[in-house]
């Protein structure tokens, strides 16, 4: 028996965690890690599971090619060709504007996917970059993009010291927080009440998240942006602002928010107009405030002017960048820009509708289009890391009908799921017990500054590839150097893209050195433990992977503290206010005050035991309330007529669902969860477990105008009674895709 350190890689809390093997290394236990500064022990299901995650007997082991119908497996070698020939087949056909890319949400939570995503990007030569951005959190970058001139600059709740916590579309007590990492996310609100502070939910639902609230405010979904106007209409019509920082646009923010009284938002919120006076004066008067929001209103068709209204509430009540407010954390590890400074999006738009980049992305909402119009530029061939496309993006089944038109699809997944099946070649990575594992984008939205790194469990069996070596290998196909190149040329590009700015930064350790001798003070043993090692060296803290290396269960940074003059980049150097950018999509905000509310609305759920799409093949985290279900509230039951199961219809399509009664949920709304749609799956848990894809009713016509994000909340619906499909409550034949042993 032995037991190693890691940090949950699973969801976004950073937990540590300590995970017991036997002898032959099988995960016999795991528990929370009571030493670690920021976890304290803490461990929810999904972290208690993942010896289950990490052995699924239904992972792709060696690399799949498909051939027709036909499945069989591969060698490495076998597979990279394969790659290579259908890429540049592709280019030299159609040329480099025809590859596309979707990078998918796990590449932001494994070393190999966050480190060579940018490679792969250059390697492709193509702008039809896509990932899981536009699916979720586009709308915060490009609003603090406008805010603050840096599209990086994302301030998290100090929640271990405010007084006064307002959450609004955000459901922390089962996601265990979205781009706000905080272990054990319940028990930090419980102490907020419990040292006297008041929390606010505004949410469409009574989540677990309002149920540990003082209070719980429903409101109709989408109208978040209007709802928050108001409540900076009052703030500003009774002299409640408390400015604390350099800014500029506060009279044309006045302006602006003049038409948004709470009287005249009242009707299509749902909300009160007295409430919404009080909801702003109690967060003028509490000693210190934070207002937090999330994917309800990041998915929704104001995201980007909800985002920027979130931060503008913090600031006008004197809150952001204060102790007890909102804060932005202090990262370990070199912060590097993601896009430019200061910020600008729109350096080039999507080839059949027009829509803007952002942060380097265009909006996956419109990626069937790229493939389904012909024409010069039309995507003829898809690298796909780490991404359920068919499952997770607005109107999934279309774009699996897409896949099928391509001339070539590559897929970096362990599983064979509802994406990859429409792939050429799925290129498995290894488990996550054998990768080392460092949380580099999640560690800059801490809720206190902390830092920990993994080594690998396990080691890599005979003939397996890393992550690392598979993404440079991948660049180094697309790049035209062929699948026989050396991937350490990867590595070592970009180690010097790093050292050489840290020979130039003065104060770095490495300034004023030689390449080569400050590439020899590196250490790691792999291509992303050197590049982090570098990372750490270049970073506020000056450490290194080996002092790391000298504390597994992490160390602690200390509080968030005061630091908007790092993270501010806008050409002024102040605070934007009132960006001219948002004035028409201020103005299209306006317009809805006179429109007709839609009879039925459908959100999302999260759900505390599921994760997108990828952990419903785990048997410990099926069951119970982890269930795709339909939630509606009792009284539309009875106006509806429905009984046992209801079809819901949207402009994009219709599913028929179990329906389940929840007076939790706001009349006029149903909930819905994400990443479901298994019928038919190769992953026997999943298959008996299969549920319906949401994402067949959204619809891609529609994104939010700014940043070009999905619109999955608040989405029209029309829901009528329905029988009960003639084959549910059996498990559905599982599909036998026919494989060929190498």
């Amino acid at each position: 028996m032995r037991t190693a350190h890691r940090s949950c890689p699973v969801c976004d809390a950073v937990c540590g965690l300590k995970v017991e093997l036997d002898e032959a290394d099988r995960v016999t236990g795991v528990r929370g890690d009571a030493d670690d500064p920021f976890s304290r022990g803490y461990i929810c299901p999904k972290g208690a599971s993942l010896g289950r995650i990490d052995e699924d007997p239904d992972r792709l082991r060696v690399p799949m090619i498909r051939t027709g119908d036909q499945w069989r497996e591969a060698t490495w070698d076998e597979a990279f060709r394969a790659v290579e020939q259908g890429l540049m087949g592709v280019v030299e056909k159609h040329g480099r504007q025809a590859l596309a890319a979707y990078f998918g949400n796990p590449t932001f939570h494994t070393m190999g996917g966050i480190f060579y995503r940018g490679p792969l990007s250059m390697s492709l030569g193509t702008t039809n970059l896509y990932s899981a951005s536009t699916i979720d959190q586009m709308p915060k970058h490009v609003a603090v993009g406008l805010l603050f001139g840096n599209a990086t600059a994302i301030s998290v709740p100090d929640l271990d010291r405010t007084d006064h916590l307002m959450v609004i579309g955000a459901n922390p007590a089962e996601s265990h927080g979205s781009l706000c990492a905080a272990p054990d996310f319940p028990g930090r609100l419980k102490a907020i009440r419990a040292r006297g502070g008041r929390i606010v939910v505004v949410d469409p639902r009574r989540t677990r998240t309002a149920d540990l609230a003082d209070e719980h405010v429903f409101v109709r979904p989408g109208t978040d942006a209007l709802l928050l106007f108001a409540m900076v209409h009052t703030l500003l019509a009774e002299d409640l602002a408390t400015v604390r920082l350099h800014v500029e646009g506060l009279e044309e923010l006045r302006a602006h928010a003049a038409p948004f009284a709470p009287e005249a938002v009242t009707g299509p919120t749902g909300v009160p107009a007295e409430t919404i006076r009080r909801l702003a004066r109690d967060l003028a008067a509490a000693p210190t405030a934070a207002v937090y929001t999330r994917m309800g209103t990041s998915t929704a068709e104001f995201g980007t002017l909800t985002q920027y209204l979130v931060d503008v509430l913090n600031i006008l009540t004197g809150n952001l960048d204060r102790p007890g407010g909102v804060m932005f954390p202090k990262p370990a590890t070199l912060e590097v820009p993601w896009g430019p400074r200061p910020f600008t999006s729109g350096r080039w738009h999507s080839r059949v509708r027009g829509l803007p980049e952002a942060c380097g992305d265009l909006p996956v909402a419109t990626l069937a289009d790229e493939i389904e119009t012909p024409g010069e530029g039309q995507v003829k061939a898809l690298v796909c890391v780490a991404g359920n496309l068919v499952l997770s993006a607005p109107n999934g089944p279309r774009l699996g009908r897409a896949f099928d038109e391509l001339d070539f699809m590559v897929c970096v997944d362990p599983y064979l799921n509802e994406t990859t099946r429409h792939a050429n070649v799925i290129l498995p990575p290894p488990r996550m017990m054998q990768m080392p594992h460092y949380d580099l984008l999640l560690l800059t939205v801490t809720v206190r500054n902390y830092t920990r790194f993994s080594p690998p469990v396990l080691p890599l069996e005979p003939g397996q590839l890393s992550e690392a070596e598979i993404m440079a290998r991948l660049c180094l196909i697309a790049s035209g150097q062929g699948a026989d190149a050396d991937p350490s040329l990867v590595d070592e590009m970009v180690l010097g893209e790093l050292l050489g700015a840290g020979t130039q930064i003065p104060g770095s350790p490495f300034h004023g050195m030689e390449l080569a001798e400050a590439r020899a003070l590196l250490d790691g043993d792999s291509g992303p433990e050197l590049m982090l090692d570098a990372m750490l060296r270049l970073g506020p803290y000056g450490l290194s992977l080996a002092e790391l290396r000298k504390h597994p269960s992490g160390i602690d940074l200390g509080p968030l503290k005061p630091r908007i003059d790092e993270v501010l980049s806008t050409e002024s150097g102040r605070v934007r206010l009132a960006p001219s950018e948002l004035a028409d999509e201020i103005g299209r905000l306006g317009e809805r005050l006179a429109a007709p509310t839609p009879a039925m609305l459908l959100i999302g759920r999260r759900q505390l035991r599921s994760n997108n799409s990828w952990l419903h093949n785990v048997p410990t985290l099926m069951g119970g309330s982890n269930r795709c279900t339909l939630h509606v509230h009792p009284d539309d039951i009875t106006r509806l007529g429905l009984d046992t199961h209801a079809r819901i219809v949207s402009a994009t399509g219709d599913l028929v669902v179990a329906v389940e009664a929840n007076d939790r949920i706001m009349p006029g709304v149903v909930s819905l969860p994400h990443g479901w749609g298994h019928a038919g799956s190769t992953q026997r848990t999943a298959a008996r477990y299969p549920g319906v894809n949401a994402n067949a009713l959204t619809d891609d016509s529609t994104v939010d105008a700014l940043s070009g994000n999905a619109v999955f909340n608040g989405a029209p619906v029309v829901v009528e009674p329905a029988a009960a499909p003639a084959d549910e409550g059996t498990a559905p034949r599982r599909t036998q895709l026919p494989v060929v042993t190498a």
